[in-house]
């Protein structure tokens, strides 16, 4: 890892939003390894959860998504602050990371660093999740703020829980609707440790970075790996994007972030998954540039490594960072 900051006041006030969730938390744990816990404040989005770090050695706030006026206080004269992009999709979303960019200018925050996803300003982009990133960015670009937005692939985690739940169901195939498209799956650690990485980093300005994996995969090729490291004869089925919703919706997993996910076998999005697997069917997602190695100085974890380690990679319980 990088060494400790040095910058002294050159770099006073580093903000870290949503700890709560889960690649927030992994943020907040390298970026301590980068910069001086003083220049640090964390944020969680609820006086319940700040409870919960209430022993932190971190300064911790309450960031208030929904409320501009709250996050101008917390973000003032801030050098850096991280959005992370948020765990719902639509109008919700793009209200509260409105309120961000807004804050972010109204408190002369110096440089936003924002996680998006790779082809996000490609407007023929079918993903249900580019609307909101496309707009996003484009707040971020048309405002007064220096910016660094990190551009992630699809996180192996995602697909590697979904694995272990084929095989747990007892069942022998994955069934996906991304036919022979190729994308450079990322793990969750790697693209936290991009987020820390960019803000440790003062030398870049108004950039905008592809954070892909080691290699670029079919799925086919994905699920090779795995059955090769652990024994399981998993087979892939590729389906239309209409039979994909119709095995969703069978296993009842929601279509939407408003539904119920108490019962489902899956914790994201039907709608999600779906426009997902259509980009990466249609190459969106078979981006050839990755600036991984060079902000962070590492090579991305391989997928290799990632099945080799496969209970250290799983996506986790949902955790919305607001309502």
């Amino acid at each position: 890892m990088l060494a400790i900051s040095q910058k002294g006041d050159l770099m006073q006030k580093i903000i870290v939003n949503g700890i709560d969730g889960n690649f927030g938390m992994l943020v907040a744990k390298y970026i301590q390894k980068l910069v001086a816990k003083e220049h640090l404040v964390f944020t969680v989005p609820s006086m319940e959860k700040m409870k919960k770090f209430s022993q932190s050695d971190v300064r911790i706030e309450l960031a208030d998504f929904n409320s501009k006026e709250n996050l101008t206080t917390v973000f003032k004269n801030a050098d850096k602050v991280l959005l992370i992009s948020m765990p719902f999709v639509g109008e919700e979303r793009r209200a509260a990371h409105r309120n961000v960019v807004e804050a972010c200018v109204a408190a002369n925050v110096k440089q936003i660093i924002y996680t998006s996803v790779l082809s996000a300003s490609n407007p023929l982009n079918p993903s249900i999740e580019n609307i909101d990133h496309g707009y996003t960015e484009a707040l971020i670009q048309n405002s007064p703020l220096d910016y660094i937005i990190l551009r992630n692939s699809l996180f192996a985690e995602a697909f590697i829980t979904d694995y272990l739940r084929i095989v747990a169901a007892g069942e022998h195939l994955a069934v996906k609707n991304m036919g022979n498209g190729r994308v450079a799956f990322i793990s969750r650690r790697d693209a936290a440790l991009a987020a820390a990485a960019a803000l440790n980093n003062d030398l870049l300005h108004r950039e905008i970075l592809n954070i892909n994996g080691r290699d670029a995969l079919t799925f086919a090729a994905f699920l090779n790996i795995g059955n090769n490291i652990t024994g399981n004869k998993i087979e892939y089925r590729t389906q239309t994007d209409e039979e994909l919703y119709e095995y969703f919706d069978n296993l009842g997993v929601p279509r939407t972030t408003d539904g119920d996910f108490s019962k489902s076998p899956i914790k994201a999005t039907s709608e999600g998954m779906v426009s997902f697997g259509t980009t990466v069917r249609e190459g969106y997602l078979d981006v050839p540039v990755s600036d991984f190695s060079k902000l962070t100085g590492h090579l991305p974890l391989s997928v290799e490594y990632m099945f080799s380690h496969i209970n250290d990679f799983q996506l986790g319980e949902r955790h919305p960072t607001e309502k």
